[in-house]
């Protein structure tokens, strides 16, 4: 028995079709897909770029640094030698401390004004009993108030400074 041809051509020509039409529906899919992975690509970029701009234009305020993002840097301060308020005759008080600040930028800002620094901390060092300062309690209180003279801005309506502690190298009283 002699097969018909056209009954093995038209199988034949049912599976190029299928073929065809699978092929086109495998590439709307391809297509379709990188279409929405681009658009959504691009979308995300969009917010990432919009939220970049937000945080530009927004005024910057000084913030201030927080200690672990580097290693401190000390500012040593020369030594002083004042006389202390009297009690018990004359006394005086040698002192040598280092400042502890965030950065090189607030070091050189109180480098820059020495001068300050230092008749700031006379002042505050010769109005001092030594009672108050020859206990534990009273050189972390001195340290405490030496701290807060330094913070205080060099320039009216400037910027406080950044030391966050006061280290004691030397500390005499005769």
């Amino acid at each position: 028995m002699k097969a018909d041809p056209k009954a093995e051509a038209a199988p034949a020509g049912g599976g190029s079709k299928k073929l065809v039409i699978i092929l086109i529906a495998v590439l709307v899919l391809v297509l379709g897909g990188g279409g929405a992975a681009a658009f959504f690509l691009m979308k995300g970029g969009d917010a990432a770029e919009a939220e970049h701009e937000e945080e530009t234009a927004k005024p910057k305020k000084k913030k201030k640094k927080k200690q672990d993002e580097g290693p401190p840097v000390y500012v040593p301060v020369e030594p002083f030698t004042v006389n202390l308020n009297p009690e018990e005759g004359e006394q005086y008080l040698q002192l040598a401390f280092t400042l502890q600040v965030p950065d090189a930028e607030q070091s050189d800002a109180i480098k820059n004004n020495m001068p300050k620094v230092r008749s700031r901390i006379l002042l505050l060092l010769s109005s001092k009993k030594a009672s108050e300062i020859n206990t534990p309690e009273g050189k972390t209180a001195l340290a405490e108030e030496i701290m807060k003279q330094v913070n205080e801005p060099f320039q009216d309506h400037g910027d406080e400074q950044e030391v966050s502690e006061v280290l004691f190298t030397s500390f005499i009283i005769q």
